[in-house]
């Protein structure tokens, strides 16, 4: 059997950012419930040197939708980082499952071997396709989308690893 790097990208971006959206929704009917300042959730930190949570969410968004504009050979879209609410997360990631239902299959399964270039100046990086996506976009998308999800569980919500996972 072959690799498919389809199968190994967007599905599983599909799959994490369709969580996450729930996610979203648990945290923002959480805050409501407890009478919470949403900006509490959405600005927390585990630790004082990493980003907030609204930064984990737009920066999974950003791996899913750069991986697949790379992988199918295509500009990646810029998406200015303005969101401030849970909805404004939740359409940033409808925006970018939108994306990537977008990008055609094939020129994804053709990628393997893609020459693919991240970054600028000093923080250029070279991949072929394969390792570009299995050491580089799919584990920081993982690293924010658990990043996020580990802070609004340690912030109380009621959620475990079934929402976390999702459905697939």
């Amino acid at each position: 059997m072959s690799f498919s790097m389809y199968s190994a990208s967007v599905p599983v971006f599909r799959q994490i950012l369709n969580s996450l959206a729930a996610v979203l929704a648990k945290a923002e009917a959480h805050v409501e419930a407890k009478k919470i300042d949403p900006a509490a959730l959405l600005q927390y930190r585990l630790y004082p040197d990493m980003l907030p949570f609204i930064r984990q969410i737009q920066i999974a968004a950003d791996f899913a939708k750069g991986a697949g504009a790379r992988l199918a050979g295509q500009d990646v879209p810029s998406y200015e980082d303005t969101e401030k609410s849970f909805a404004d997360l939740r359409q940033r990631i409808a925006r970018t499952l939108a994306f990537l239902d977008s990008l055609p299959q094939g020129d994804i399964e053709d990628s393997a071997g893609r020459a693919i270039t991240t970054g600028s100046g000093e923080k250029t990086r070279h991949f072929d396709g394969q390792t570009y996506l299995m050491h580089y976009a799919l584990p920081h998308f993982f690293f924010h989308a658990t990043t996020a999800y580990d802070i609004l569980r340690h912030n109380g919500l009621d959620i475990g690893k079934k929402d976390f996972i999702g459905s697939w």
